[in-house]
């Protein structure tokens, strides 16, 4: 797997964690507090930015995965966010997103294994957040 895109995967993994924990607290708490808002939103601009560089690097997105949906959700986030429906960006979080780290679950293994390789083919231990 290309470096640049494993890197991609691996930050990807690391804000779905992020996601978890918003997701744990539950919906009311969710939507009653404007900064859980606020990460969920930097959260879904970053899946969205991530999710574009992925698609021009060539990789494919797995069955239930559509990249374009996530870059059009962070545009929609960043350009409307005077229109943003709380109870939308809540599913997003706490569903589909859910269901996308699932899909993507082999991918963030290539990933893994590709960021541990060095270069001179040899492995190295990889710390993950």
């Amino acid at each position: 797997m290309d470096r640049k895109a494993a890197k991609e995967l691996a930050h990807i993994e690391a804000w779905f964690e992020r996601v978890v924990e918003i997701v744990e607290r539950g919906r009311d708490a969710y939507l009653a507090d404007a900064l859980l808002q606020e990460a969920g939103d930097s959260l879904m601009m970053k899946l969205g930015e991530a999710a574009n560089r992925l698609s021009k690097l060539g990789v494919l997105a797995p069955a239930g995965v559509e990249w374009a949906i996530a870059v059009a959700n962070r545009n929609f986030i960043i350009h409307q966010y005077d229109e943003i429906n709380r109870s939308i960006t809540w599913q997003t979080l706490a569903v589909d997103l859910r269901e996308w780290r699932e899909s993507l679950a082999p991918l963030f293994a290539d990933a893994c294994r590709s960021l541990a390789v060095k270069a001179d083919g040899s492995e190295e231990p990889l710390q993950r957040n």
